[in-house]
């Protein structure tokens, strides 16, 4: 297969990441960098063999050998960016969230389909095999009608910069526009879409805190003002409800993991509990009068869909299930869409702790606003 061309706008943390995962894709070769940093651009650049370094991400999009651009900046600078490569002719592949709010992330998809562009978010957790088997299970019936589906997330104390890793950008409204909710919750909540086809949401409560002790002078320089817990619970247009809960930190050992409820049957996905110890992929039944509960081998149903299904590496991770679709192998998963969703509903929440009440995604939708910051 024909190799895919592409240029990486920021080379921090997750760019970094995103780099080390092309190393391992054969057909993905990246043939320019560019971020502010000059100096950590060239090295970045040195170290992966990378031929072309750029500070202005306008010359970046401009060149005409790039079909791909990756957008590894934090979240108020996903649309300019990502909107700017879209209209010079390039697909988009983005980090997540989509943006810092629904209007931003709108405004990416409304430019894809006017570019005629494929626009990809990094979900992460779509690539999971316990996704794959919940899906399978669903797909096949074996749920029944699903009617209540359960987004948790879970640290201990792992609230960037304050609690020792990321930078403080994370924890600021002004670059990151949430915390918790949609640094990690995006994750999540995209999983429970997904597997639940993506419903519309219509009515979300919410409730979200920032309650625990931290370090006074990290706290003082990194401007602290997003939420460490997040809390909700989403109705949706077909009578599905959603409860979500995502933390950074809080004094508990673990949280139960995500779940799916069905009237035929039921999902509850693996968690790593604070000690490092995992819980299994479990499917409650009822067979023969009998109440069942099931685990499964999920390393050999991976095994398996490899050896007998054709392109199953495209749906190995995000980034080589990008690769794959801008082959041609495989369609693009509807990332965009699931990405957008799931930002209507974070925004909900915040929006549903500021007036203390429920709110409507219609509202939501008439009042986001651009947090959107241009270089």
């Amino acid at each position: 297969m024909r190799k895919i061309r592409i240029g990486i706008i920021g080379v921090g943390q997750i760019g970094k990441r995103h780099l080390e995962l092309y190393e391992s894709i054969e057909d993905a070769q990246v043939v320019a960098v560019c971020d502010q940093n000059e100096q950590e651009a060239r090295r970045v650049a040195e170290k992966y063999n990378i031929d072309h370094v750029y500070t202005d991400y306008r010359e970046l999009i401009a060149r005409d050998d790039i079909e791909a651009v990756d957008v590894c900046l934090h979240n108020n600078f996903h649309a300019p960016m990502t909107i700017a490569a879209l209209k010079a002719g390039k697909h988009v592949y983005c980090e997540k969230p989509i943006a810092g709010t629904y209007f931003d992330g709108n405004a990416m998809v409304e430019t894809a389909k006017e570019t005629g562009k494929m626009l990809h978010i990094q979900l992460g957790t779509l690539y999971h095999k316990e996704t794959k088997a919940a899906k399978a299970l669903i797909d096949d019936g074996k749920l029944g009608k699903l009617y209540h589906a359960r987004s948790n997330g879970f640290r201990r104390r792992g609230r960037p910069f304050v609690d020792g890793y990321g930078t403080k950008f994370f924890t600021n409204k002004a670059t990151a526009t949430g915390g918790a909710l949609i640094d990690m919750g995006v994750y999540h909540i995209a999983q429970m879409l997904y597997l639940l086809d993506t419903p519309t949401p219509t009515r979300i409560s919410g409730k979200v805190y920032q309650e625990m002790e931290m370090d006074p002078i990290r706290r003082a320089e990194s401007q602290f003002d997003v939420e460490e817990l997040a809390l909700g619970f989403v109705k949706f247009a077909d009578g599905l409800t959603l409860d979500i809960r995502e933390a950074w930190s809080a004094h508990m050992g673990d949280f139960e993991a995500s779940s799916i409820l069905g009237s035929l049957g039921g999902i509850r996905l693996p968690s790593m509990r604070a000690g490092g110890e995992s819980t299994p992929f479990s499917f409650f039944s009822t067979v023969s009068d009998l109440d069942l509960n099931s685990t499964v081998d999920l390393n050999a149903m991976d095994i398996r869909r490899h050896r007998l299904r054709e392109n199953e590496d495209a749906y190995d991770s995000s980034q080589q299930h990008w690769i794959a679709a801008l082959q041609g192998r495989v369609d693009l998963l509807p990332t965009a869409h699931i990405a957008l969703q799931t930002m209507l509903i974070s925004e909900a929440i915040y929006l549903s702790d500021q007036r203390g009440e429920e709110v409507s995604a219609q509202e939501v939708m008439e009042k986001s606003m651009s947090t959107a910051i241009s270089l």
